[in-house]
């Protein structure tokens, strides 16, 4: 016997918010020592540590940011989605 998932007819379809994906992960690759992915992805706290860590170490910390951004394009999109924009991952 074949089970399928069904949905129910009463509940409301629920938004899914836009997969920053490609985005993000480009911004981290190319402005990343300021941030920009993090304010991206929502995440003003760790957007500011990141953007006075670059500061502070005149760009070289950017290989957080850069290592990120791999991480970021290597996901699919739904690991990513999952992770970082439904579980608000802060970090790596």
């Amino acid at each position: 016997m074949e089970t399928t998932k069904t949905e129910h007819w009463n509940e409301p379809l629920k938004p899914r918010e836009e997969n920053k994906r490609i985005l993000a992960g480009i911004f981290a690759l190319v402005l990343g020592t300021l941030g920009v992915h993090k304010f991206i992805l929502g995440y003003t706290k760790e957007g500011i540590i990141q953007l006075i860590i670059g500061i502070c170490t005149c760009g070289v910390a950017g290989i957080i940011s850069f290592i990120e951004g791999i991480i970021y394009l290597v996901k699919t999109d739904e690991e990513f989605y999952q992770t970082y924009q439904a579980n608000k991952k802060g970090w790596f």
